[in-house]
């Protein structure tokens, strides 16, 4: 039994087993003068009240030993009782200091749920970040990424998860099963074939685990737009293809990159979305929904009918029961 009662104690973290030597050298000092001086300590509070003064302090001298041995157990007192003290509070504050670097170098399980998991760290994912934490009541965000060695935005609403994403240890730490939706971005340390293969096996992962997460992947080459569709990718975005019509219809518009820059700015302190057509809509003219919208404040760009996306449909149009609106609201 002692044995196993050692074992134990020298598991235990280096603050509590500090705390407890400090706990008993206390007891067993209060005690021993109030064995010794029952006239001086009326009770065994009084000793441990003695005791715990002494070694923290200089003492209140309320409570006095008279005797030479009652003296020479203070003197000892202070010379031990002193040094379990101070070590116990040196080694709380290491701890704390250790769970904080433990914290910012993304090694912290995330606690909360229904966020924003980011994986991957590069121009695209600063942005994506810094534009989330901006809003006023932004939901909780969750970045993922082996390269960082701590937290990039430790002054943001941002959580930060060291390590492979294709893990399933360091996916649990990013609490992805109880996550909203998760953003897989391109490795840019990677040539684009093995940065979209690496996408491509990060999402089969986070899928393995989340069937049902809403899955945003950033896909470089055509060729890979099928399998990370297979794999069960919601959204693909192909940021080459947005990069080069940028730069295409530069060569026959001048300053048209200022302006499709400046154009996306607006967006983004706006809401962009899709949305199912109103009851009364149906059969309805598309530039007459518009004019109708106009008027709350809403504009619409164009439909989405299956997997067709009609910008700006021409006129006439009638809107279907199945057809969505791709709208900006303020």
């Amino acid at each position: 039994m002692p044995h196993y009662l050692y074992s134990y104690f020298t598991r235990l973290p280096l603050v509590f087993r500090i705390l407890i030597m400090a706990l008993m050298t206390i007891i067993l000092f209060g005690g021993f003068v109030h064995l010794l001086e029952p006239n001086s300590f009326p009770t065994w509070f009084d000793g441990i009240w003695w005791a715990v003064i002494t070694a923290s302090t200089v003492g209140y001298g309320d409570f006095v030993p008279h005797s030479v041995v009652g003296r020479l157990a203070g003197i000892v007192l202070v010379l031990t009782g002193a040094g379990f003290i101070a070590s116990y509070f040196v080694a709380l504050s290491t701890a704390a200091v250790a769970k904080q670097n433990d914290y910012i170098q993304g090694n912290f399980k995330f606690k909360d749920r229904d966020h924003i998991i980011v994986i991957g760290w590069n121009a695209r994912s600063r942005e994506i970040l810094k534009t989330i934490c901006s809003y006023v009541n932004s939901v909780p965000v969750t970045l993922i990424d082996e390269t960082l060695e701590e937290n990039p935005l430790p002054h943001q609403n941002l959580h930060f998860v060291k390590g492979n994403p294709q893990r399933d240890d360091v996916l649990m730490k990013a609490s992805v099963m109880d996550a909203r939706q998760l953003i897989i971005t391109a490795d840019q340390n990677k040539d684009e074939h093995q940065a979209d293969m690496h996408s491509i096996l990060t999402l089969i992962a986070v899928k393995g685990m989340n069937p049902s997460l809403p899955c945003i992947v950033e896909i470089l080459t055509t060729e890979q737009m099928k399998n990370a569709k297979r794999a069960g990718a919601d959204e693909i975005v192909q940021t080459n293809l947005l990069t080069s019509f940028v730069m295409i219809s530069s060569l026959t518009s001048r300053e048209m990159v200022t302006a499709f820059l400046s154009l996306l700015r607006q967006i983004d302190q706006r809401r962009l979305g899709i949305e199912p057509i109103l009851t009364d809509h149906i059969g309805a003219n598309f530039r007459d929904v518009s004019i109708s919208l106009m008027n709350e404040d809403i504009l619409i760009l164009g439909i989405k009918r299956g997997e067709e996306m009609i910008i700006h449909p021409p006129h006439p149009f009638s809107l279907q029961a199945e057809d969505l609106l791709i709208t900006i609201k303020n």
